[in-house]
């Protein structure tokens, strides 16, 4: 049975991807105290780096924007193979994102914002966050974004 936050998102024209593995010794979720903890994840579809890159060099802040939205993607993706149910999320508290650019470049929240807008379509006001949007170096692989999450669970 599809959960109605996987009917609010095909609505908005995305289908979740299946969950990537773990690229390293971590736990891609973790279920404690209520909470679920997405770990960072990255603009992955079907196993390859969509968008790679600095932001602002090697890409625009649309195609950030993508990237952003990819990684929301993703870490539904997570829990859901997580928790079986998307449905068991009753918010959103904080996403978490990460642009690789350099040290000239300073739209990194209009590149979460791909997160953020679709962690709200997904889970309309409950997905409405607190957050952090970060510039960073490099980041793994060489992605343009990275973006973790901690949601609270009924």
């Amino acid at each position: 049975m599809m959960s109605q936050v996987e009917k609010r998102l095909r609505e908005a024209g995305f289908e979740l991807p299946v969950a990537q593995p773990s690229i390293a010794n971590y736990v891609a979720a973790l279920e404690a105290g209520g909470l679920l903890f997405v770990s960072g994840q990255l603009p992955i579809a079907a196993g390859q780096i969509r968008y790679a890159g600095r932001v602002g060099v090697d890409l625009n802040v649309e195609e950030g924007k993508l990237a952003a939205q990819l990684c929301a993607l993703n870490i539904l993706s997570q829990a859901k193979a997580t928790l079986g149910d998307l449905d068991r999320i009753v918010r959103c508290v904080r996403l978490g994102g990460f642009v690789n650019c350099d040290a000239n470049f300073h739209q990194q929240p209009a590149v979460v914002n791909g997160a953020s807008d679709l962690i709200v379509a997904a889970l309309a006001e409950a997905g409405r966050h607190t957050r952090a949007a970060v510039g960073s170096s490099a980041l793994p692989l060489n992605a343009a974004v990275e973006v973790d999450a901690i949601f609270a669970l009924k």
